[in-house]
């Protein structure tokens, strides 16, 4: 199994432009020894997909707010993407980036077919995005039960992104991580207190 550390190469935060975190079963867990190690001057945007009950609405944007030093916010279609702004994908919505006006990015909700079982899909988000940041991008792979984000993550690795996927034996479940280290070697896999400490220095 790869060590901690395992990759290509080290990240280079120099190069990030933005992030894109796609998390299942275990997500919130996750997600809450991550978001709130980034700093209130961090400028990069951070655009999540937890797979969520599409039938209810979200609680994330509630649940996160008071633990982040960043603003948070459910997503909305049409909306420029905004720096220093965490955006959740909303229940029963893909979210997409796509390039708009004067170059700027802009966030876009889409009811297409659902993607490995799920809407919102973290392919959907990881491939829409690398097509717009290129190598600015910085895709991360958390704990979940399924293989969505294998194929996304790949795009942001062709894309010339960067790539994170957290050590299995970290997952509160591991198949969505070993799904992502069977399709690619990413830059590097790392556990949760080794991201969030990647992400306090942004």
């Amino acid at each position: 199994m790869s060590t901690p550390t395992a990759g290509r190469a080290k990240i280079d935060p120099r190069r990030i432009g933005a992030i894109v975190i796609g998390a299942s079963a275990g997500g919130v867990d996750a997600l809450s020894a991550l978001l709130p190690a980034l700093q209130a001057q961090t400028t990069v945007p951070v655009l999540i997909v937890l797979h969520l009950p599409r039938e209810k609405p979200s609680l994330l944007a509630d649940i996160f707010a008071p633990k982040c030093a960043l603003p948070v916010h459910e997503a909305h279609d049409k909306e420029p993407v905004a720096p220093g702004t965490i955006y959740f994908a909303p229940p029963d919505y893909h979210l997409l980036v796509d390039q708009g006006p004067r170059h700027v990015p802009h966030l876009a909700l889409s009811v297409d077919e659902p993607v490995n079982f799920s809407r919102p899909a973290i392919d959907v988000l990881f491939e829409s995005a690398a097509e717009v940041y290129g190598e600015c991008l910085l895709g991360i792979v958390l704990t979940g039960g399924n293989h969505d984000g294998a194929a996304g993550l790949a795009a942001v690795d062709q894309a010339g992104g960067q790539t994170i996927v957290q050590t299995p034996e970290d997952a509160q479940l591991s198949y969505m991580p070993e799904a992502a280290l069977e399709r690619l070697t990413p830059t590097a896999v790392m556990s949760l207190a080794q991201i969030a400490t990647l992400l306090r220095s942004l």
